[in-house]
């Protein structure tokens, strides 16, 4: 598993809880007006409190422990720029570029070296022999709501574009969509922050074949 020969790539390995995905989307694109939350989002509800003294917790006399085993193994794997990243589930692969690798400042027009980038995409989702693809945009939480939604979106339908394109089937059903500021996966705050959340991912499952191994607005 890897990014472009360019790139220079760190791997590290979390477990978590193997998240079923439903998909639900129309040949070429969706677009109902009411995006819904992007699977796998993460939450910032609390954890709920556990009283480590609570009677239920312990086990009953004679009783032992099931052997532990791993659910699901997600492997992670960024150019140290940060522009270009890979997340690799039991079930999924996602990638992420920042909005500044695909689009001029403010702009849903590819960069010259744009489409080689997404052509990577679409060798790899044919590898996977996908027939499901998520393409959704993302912006910082500067500027506007309502533009960094139309902002995300032109970005996510450019994307999706090319990635039809490049696979030349209509085999594919695409599920596309634009979140604004919404789902930011690093602080707003900072610029670093607002260019990792300055985005577009594109998800799709794994093949059946590898699926036992893991392989805002600018």
């Amino acid at each position: 598993m890897a990014l472009t020969s360019r790139t220079a790539a760190t791997m590290f390995t979390t477990f978590a809880v193997l998240t079923t995905l439903t998909l639900s989307g129309t040949q070429a694109y969706a677009d109902d007006g009411t995006p819904s939350a992007p699977p796998g989002s993460l939450t910032t509800s609390p954890p709920p409190t556990v009283d480590p003294t609570s009677p239920g917790l312990k086990l009953a006399d004679g009783a032992t422990l099931a052997p532990a085993k791993v659910l699901d193994i997600k492997s992670v794997v960024e150019d140290l720029g940060g522009e270009e990243r890979r997340e690799d589930t039991n079930s999924d692969v996602t990638f992420a570029l920042q909005a500044e690798v695909l689009f001029p400042k403010d702009s849903s027009k590819l960069n010259p070296d744009a489409r080689s980038r997404i052509q990577a995409i679409a060798d790899e989702i044919k590898n996977q022999k996908a027939t499901t693809v998520r393409v959704f945009g993302f912006t910082d939480n500067l500027g506007s709501y309502a533009h960094g939604l139309v902002l995300s979106k032109k970005r996510a339908e450019i994307v999706h574009d090319e990635l039809a394109a490049a696979l030349g089937s209509t085999d594919v059903t695409f599920e596309v969509r634009g979140y604004s500021e919404d789902y930011p996966i690093a602080d707003n705050t900072s610029e670093e922050g607002r260019r990792k959340n300055r985005r577009v991912e594109v998800t799709f499952p794994r093949g059946a074949a590898n699926s036992g191994s893991s392989g805002a607005q600018s």
